[in-house]
């Protein structure tokens, strides 16, 4: 049976929130989180971007049963993959048995912040297989030495360790991404594609966990949830590699301008129809995803949760 999960969305919510969030998803009957770990937002009205890792902490102490894993982490540039190594660690041991690490080749708009170039998009994923490997050499436990093409260690050594190291999933839509997916544990994508699904388990990931994400924005009207979609989240319909170009919260606003309403809304499942959020759903799962992760988008996350406690959970799992 498929699993539906609730988006953490770090860009619109303070600290706080996110971690009442993650207590009333789990009570509202979903499968799983995912939590978005960014310096910035998207565009400046989002207003928010707090350090992931001290939200999990307060995630931790307030839920139960119900896993999370980073919706991703970029481990090559701002944070250093001895960093996220330590981080993650301290997660897993918080969160024991329900962390897993998700990470990615990142964005601009995040990455950009230390100085440093913006590498091309082979480079990034070249980066983040050594980044990977730091991180699993650190998670041993032993003191670590390392001296890649990317990145250097000396004599590191993580002390505080969970009982066992969390997965490690892999936002993946080429092709050498989506192998590095299968390489590890599991893959993350946001769009309902078979063919990244194939290609993953091609690459060693059969029977891995494949976890799709899904932008939807409920309101009790049509018309409401257009305008709040449109308002808060007109990133979703920038064309090409914008998202991960782009450098600033500004820079994705003056773009934004150009983005309509009708725009935004072909690429998200807005308005109170039952029928029309387990469609989308059901994408994601007939292309060959056991996870699927729903975003809602802008301010009224009780009204989303009560509606699939409601209308959407219940259908879908019978």
């Amino acid at each position: 049976m498929p699993k539906i999960g609730y988006a953490l969305s770090s860009e619109e919510h303070a600290a706080e929130d996110l971690v009442a969030f993650a207590a009333a998803a789990e009570q509202t009957g979903f499968d799983f989180l995912m939590i978005s770990d960014h310096y910035h937002p998207w565009i400046d009205r989002q207003g928010q971007s707090p350090f992931v890792w001290g939200v999990l902490g307060g995630i931790a102490q307030v839920t139960e049963r119900i896993p999370i894993g980073t919706g991703v982490t970029c481990p090559i540039i701002r944070i250093h993959p001895a960093i996220v190594a330590q981080a993650t660690a301290t997660a897993a041991a918080l969160l024991p048995g329900r962390f897993w690490l998700g990470l990615g080749t990142g964005e601009n708009l995040n990455e950009h912040i230390i100085g440093g170039p913006w590498p091309a998009g082979d480079a990034r994923v070249e980066m983040l297989a050594e980044a990977i490997d730091v991180i699993r050499q650190l998670w041993s436990g032993e003191q670590t030495t390392h001296r890649g093409r990317y990145f250097t260690v000396e004599q590191a050594r993580v002390y505080s360790l969970p009982e066992e190291p969390p997965p490690i999933y892999v936002a993946a839509k080429g092709e050498r991404a989506t192998e590095l997916a299968g390489e590890n544990d599991g893959l993350i994508s946001t769009v309902p594609d078979d063919d990244v699904v194939r290609r993953f388990a091609k690459a060693g990931g059969e029977n891995k966990p494949r976890i799709g994400m899904l932008h939807v924005c409920w309101a009790a009207d049509e018309k409401t949830a257009r305008k709040t979609a449109r308002k808060w989240w007109p990133n979703s319909a920038l064309p090409g590699e914008l998202s991960v170009e782009l450098r600033l919260p500004r820079h994705f606003e003056q773009a934004s301008e150009l983005v309509s309403e009708e725009d935004v809304c072909k690429e998200l499942t807005c308005g109170p129809d039952p029928d029309r959020h387990l469609e989308a759903i059901r994408t994601y799962t007939d292309a060959g995803y056991d996870h699927v992760y729903v975003h809602q988008i802008g301010p009224d996350q009780r009204g989303f949760f009560a509606f699939y406690e409601r209308e959407i959970l219940p259908r879908f799992r019978n």
